[in-house]
């Protein structure tokens, strides 16, 4: 199935995911999630987020002010505190320099070698913060994307992340609107039916 059909199924089945999933609003949040997310269930990271707002620590400067001890019990939820609390500090003094230009800037590839070289931050995460924090037009490679592509559309599943990408982006032009929802169906899909293990009754109905 081309990649452009596979959207159109998805999105004439689902409708809009609107997605990131985020309890404030903020583009902090979009961010620590993306931070948070690596290594671990998004249930996971949604104790960690609701720990941090309860005790009003959202924002970069208010990351920066807490003790590491103090930042590290509360993500602990999200697993491999002590690492993670070291990123989001990082990244935090980054995003309060560096916010303004990531707003302004259309050089994608830039801010995106930019956030690489933020200790902690790969490609997924570094994507998905540019897309869903910053609104850039960058698609994210993921685990499900990979298994999706894989099944349903005749893509290796285990090549490079940039060989993905550019395979997913050729296909749907510049629309960062059209990669946040892609995502979000791709997401929405391997939760309810293109298991890990196998695909359930809605891949078989939707792809037959």
């Amino acid at each position: 199935m081309p990649v452009q059909k596979l959207y159109n199924t998805l999105f004439e089945h689902y409708g809009p995911q609107h997605w990131w999933p985020c309890q404030t609003g903020k583009r902090w949040e979009i961010i620590t999630g993306a931070v948070l997310t690596q290594n671990t269930a998004w249930t996971n990271v949604e104790k960690a987020i609701s720990n941090l707002i309860a005790v009003d620590i959202m924002s970069p400067e208010k990351v920066l002010a807490v003790p590491d001890s103090e930042l590290q019990e509360l993500i602990r939820p999200a697993g491999f505190f002590t690492q993670k609390s070291a990123y989001l500090k990082e990244m935090a003094q980054f995003i309060r320099e560096q916010e303004k230009h990531f707003i302004m800037s259309d050089d994608v590839w830039d801010l995106r070698n930019q956030l690489l070289a933020r200790k902690g931050v790969g490609r997924e995460t570094a994507d998905s913060i540019l897309l869903y924090a910053f609104d850039k037009p960058v698609f994210v490679i993921d685990a499900y994307t990979r298994r999706v592509g894989e099944r349903h559309l005749g893509l290796n599943g285990k090549a490079a992340y940039d060989v993905l990408q550019k395979i997913f982006m050729d296909a749907l032009g510049t629309d960062r609107k059209v990669y946040n929802e892609y995502h979000a169906l791709i997401v929405r899909l391997c939760k309810e039916s293109c298991k890990k293990s196998q695909c359930g009754t809605l891949c078989k109905e939707l792809f037959s």
